[in-house]
């Protein structure tokens, strides 16, 4: 008896964890290779979209540059538009060393990158 209400204790606890999750990753995230390098919740080689999403709440714009955000040539856009930019083209210098790939240099995906770029900045509710 003792082991069925412990089973069932972990096996609670274990569906509200699981309810607690934020969001899975769209079907867009996964056709565009996204998961390789992020996750909603914790780093992988990039940055977890919620941290993503909690650096940008409330922000107005982004300074891009694919020399890195501090490089002297970074212009400012809207903030949706210079993200998007990032995601196609790559840059670094936003989360630490490593350099977030081009995604979209041909600008061929920009509706899809559009809609995985506010579908990360509405993580942080």
């Amino acid at each position: 008896m003792k082991s069925f209400i412990v089973g069932m204790t972990v096996a609670a606890g274990l569906m509200v964890a699981g309810s607690a999750m934020a969001e899975d990753m769209p079907p867009l995230a996964k056709k565009n290779g996204c998961t390789a390098c992020h996750a909603i919740d914790h780093k992988v080689v990039g940055p977890a979209w919620m941290d993503v999403s909690k650096k940008y709440k409330g922000v107005k714009t982004y300074k891009y540059s694919n020399n890195g955000s501090a490089a002297p040539d970074a212009k400012e856009f809207p903030l949706v538009e210079g993200l998007m930019m990032k995601v196609s083209k790559g840059g670094h210098g936003n989360w630490g060393t490593a350099a977030m790939v081009p995604n979209d240099p041909a600008g061929k995906k920009q509706p899809e990158i559009k809609e995985l770029v506010e579908f990360v900045l509405g993580l942080a509710k």
